[in-house]
């Protein structure tokens, strides 16, 4: 009979792990704090969208994201500004998405026993580096030497990958005093840094349920778009 070839094994089960995690979309959660005082009930009270930083105002992609805003600012009951016509209300809006930082994980596996199988690297680590920034770290280790079979032999599985913080700032004034009715913001962890997909997720999480309870700190999960 052959010898069954754990250190193969391992590879492929690694392999068929990752590919599992890259097919499944996973659901977008933020965390949304919202405040407001003496927010009027919508009654088709008009409103217009402003960036809060001026370097955003009249840009392209600026102008995606209020469109989405403004849609769901509708979808409440309000109404976006006539031309020519004075606004009940100012919607100043602010997102954006940080450098990010390394998040390192780490867990157990199996091996081949009898060849001292992959384990922590006691010798010589061998750092194998895969798709999305995961690392794969082996090194010998001999079950004999090291105190026999246990929940610790085997290989160990050492991944790294970059997380990003984003957020959306969302405030409501009064167009006739400036006067602060609403303000809220939206926070959200991920593994990309993209925008364009990140920006729509936060807008959905901010006007669920909106406007909420003041001071009321929730999580909101956004379901990932349906395939096809």
């Amino acid at each position: 009979m052959s010898k069954i070839n754990f250190r193969h094994l391992a590879l492929a089960a690694m392999t068929g792990a990752a590919l599992a995690l890259a097919s499944c979309a996973t659901p977008f959660k933020a965390d949304v704090a919202r405040f407001q005082t003496q927010l009027p009930a919508p009654q088709g009270q008009s409103f217009v969208i402003e960036a809060s930083n001026p370097a955003l105002q009249g840009g392209i992609e600026f102008g995606q994201y209020a469109n989405l805003v403004a849609g769901e600012l509708t979808r409440y009951g309000y109404r976006p500004v006539s031309s020519g016509e004075r606004p009940d209300l100012v919607v100043r809006m602010d997102y954006g998405v940080d450098k990010g930082r390394e998040k390192v994980v780490s867990s157990p596996g199996f091996g081949d026993p009898w060849y001292g199988g992959w384990g922590p690297s006691y010798y010589r680590p061998v750092i194998v580096r895969g798709s999305g920034g995961r690392r794969y770290v082996y090194g010998y280790r001999d079950p004999f030497l090291w105190g026999g079979f246990g929940p610790g032999w085997g290989y160990n599985d050492v991944s790294s990958y970059t997380v990003y913080t984003s957020g959306l700032n969302l405030q409501i004034n009064r167009a006739a005093d400036g006067y602060r009715l609403f303000e809220g913001h939206a926070e959200a962890q991920s593994r990309d840094n993209n925008l364009q997909a990140i920006v729509p997720n936060l807008v959905e999480a901010m006007f669920t349920g909106f406007p909420g309870n003041s001071g009321e700190r929730v999580r909101i999960t956004v379901a990932p778009p349906e395939k096809g």
